[in-house]
């Protein structure tokens, strides 16, 4: 039964975002893009209401627990409704994801060619219903941030002034790309064209200011963020615990900067260690094919040490990509997108070379170790192998585990040994102050008021990243709520039951033990997560699990 519910939810988690689905390789959408008319989303919210109900009758165990966490997260997505007014991110704003991701669907088959040609024909109703919602969210008071609708204008534009078009980047047979083609000229372009006039005369006048772009500010949107913080956390944890803690966290971090800082340039104090870090010319990298080429050097390294500490290791290699150059200037340092199940896409670590001589090499390490080994790639990718599971559990999205996961993957390169000198360790610790200052500002923008330049100086003074990072960075918190808080909350968390563990089984506790069964159970809630590994230290003590 429960499996049957995990196999139904699964297909309504492809139908709320088919080109998520497509990524992460959920069956069954690829030839579609969502409904987004109202009714759309009543079916949505009922759908996932009548599975939840329906998972409760069922007999306890992980699989039911993902479900109803699942359920509950989508019903708090769609009741949050930020595609109303987020326009410009390329990971939660509808008609950018479209650019973004819609192309990197490899087709391999004349079914497959037949479902891109199906979905590009749905791009003219998928724009003007985002229009209409749009529209509808300006009349209900509910706007936009202003700079945002003017990011996404330029976005357009950028796709619309493109050669060639990026819809054209997946290969397909001679008769299949003319259709597409007469697809694009006729019916998508033009339907980009008008979208974005409705951006320019419609939606962009009546955008919020930088001074307020929170949710706070928008009717309902405490309730929005509140949805949007057990989304990503998978917690009960509250907007004021998480600023606090992040607040605690960088003034702990600056212990620890000051001793690494001490040994590489002889300086005293966490400040002065991070002035020298966002300063330091030397610091920057001299080309962007030097980052791509430190990237697959520091990720073989890792690769090499991997099986010391894992039994289980993908069967395929991460990739390294470049950021396009249509995305570039309003993307993050760097992602990860998955592999695709039926092998036609790899598994890929996007770097941003955009600017690339601002950019800090000191955090590069860090940040390969995070997106590739042994941190999202190892994941994904691990899961993805994982054939005794329900496909829910191998797909699920569930972002305190796969962000908590990679920068949990930060740290334990250092255990591997796996950083270069302690410049890199600094990188790490950089990064965390990145993390731990999200959640601050994160809680800061959404519930507690914070202007748009009060986030920026905050980031700042209290990590090193250079100004093109924090300006993209900034307004991926804005367009993305509560995603930013999901990186340490998971952390906390896995280090909290690898904790617990440890105390528990003293001598005999086992780190590739440890990470298989963090890793062979798929994506889980934190919640989940410790008890399947408090069932694990009690098989390995010869008592009776709970779960």
């Amino acid at each position: 039964m429960i499996d049957a519910l995990a196999d139904r939810l699964l297909d309504l988690i492809g139908t709320e975002d088919p080109l998520r689905a497509s990524m992460t390789g959920i069956p069954g959408h690829d030839h579609e893009l969502r409904d987004f008319s109202p009714e759309a989303d009543s079916d949505l919210r009922d759908r996932a209401v009548r599975i939840a109900a329906e998972a409760e009758l069922a007999e306890p165990g992980v699989t039911r627990s993902v479900v109803l966490h699942l359920a509950a997260s989508l019903v708090d997505r769609v009741n949050a409704g930020l595609v109303d007014h987020v326009l410009a991110s390329f990971i939660s704003a509808p008609t950018i994801q479209l650019v973004t991701f819609a192309p990197r669907v490899v087709p391999t088959s004349e079914q497959a060619e037949s479902a891109y040609l199906e979905r590009l024909s749905a791009i003219p109703r998928y724009l003007a219903q985002i229009a209409d919602r749009n529209r509808a969210a300006v009349a209900a008071e509910r706007f936009p941030v202003a700079r945002m609708a003017r990011t996404a204008i330029t976005h357009i534009d950028r796709y619309l002034s493109h050669t060639p078009d990026a819809f054209t980047q997946p290969s397909l047979t001679s008769g299949a790309a003319a259709q597409r083609d007469r697809l694009l000229a006729e019916a998508a372009r033009p339907a980009f064209v008008q979208y974005r006039e409705v951006l320019d005369k419609e939606i962009a006048p009546h955008g919020r200011s930088d001074d307020k772009p929170g949710l706070c500010w928008l009717p309902d949107g405490d309730a929005a963020y509140d949805a949007m913080v057990r989304v990503h956390t998978t917690t009960a944890r509250t907007p004021e615990e998480l600023h606090r803690t992040g607040l605690q966290l960088i003034e702990a971090l600056a212990e620890e900067y000051a001793t690494i800082g001490s040994r590489v340039f002889g300086l005293s104090t966490a400040a002065e260690v991070q002035e020298r870090l966002r300063t330091d010319p030397s610091l920057k990298w001299g080309s962007a094919e030097e980052i791509l080429t430190h990237a697959r050097t520091t990720i073989e390294r890792a690769e090499h040490v991997a099986p010391q500490w894992f039994t289980r290791l993908p069967d395929k290699r991460c990739a390294v990509e470049p950021v396009p150059d249509a995305e570039a200037p309003n993307v993050a340092a760097a992602y990860y997108t998955d592999p695709a199940l039926d092998g036609s896409r790899e598994g890929t670590y996007w770097i941003n070379t955009y600017k690339a001589t601002d950019r800090d090499r000191t955090i590069a390490e860090a940040i390969a170790f995070h997106e590739a080994v042994p941190g999202h790639h190892f994941q994904t990718a691990s899961a993805q192998q994982i054939d005794n599971l329900p496909l829910l559990r191998r797909l699920a999205f569930i972002t305190a585990y796969s962000e908590g996961w990679a920068l949990y993957a930060e740290r334990l390169a250092d255990e591997m040994g796996l950083y270069s000198d302690d410049l890199a360790r600094l990188g790490m610790v950089a990064e965390d102050s990145m993390r731990a200052a999200r959640l601050v500002v994160d809680t800061g923008l959404h519930a507690m008021g914070w202007s748009r330049q009060q986030t920026v100086d905050y980031l700042r003074d209290n990590t090193v990243m250079s100004d093109v990072e924090i300006q993209a960075e900034v307004d991926r918190y804005i367009e993305y709520p509560g995603q930013a808080l999901s990186y340490m909350v998971g952390r906390m968390e896995i280090q909290r039951v690898r904790a617990k563990a440890v105390e528990t089984m003293g001598s005999a506790f086992d780190i590739k033990g440890f990470h298989d069964v963090v890793l062979g159970g798929g994506p889980l809630p934190m919640a989940v997560l410790d008890e399947v590994v408090a069932d694990w230290v009690l098989t390995r003590a010869g008592l009776s699990p709970g779960m």
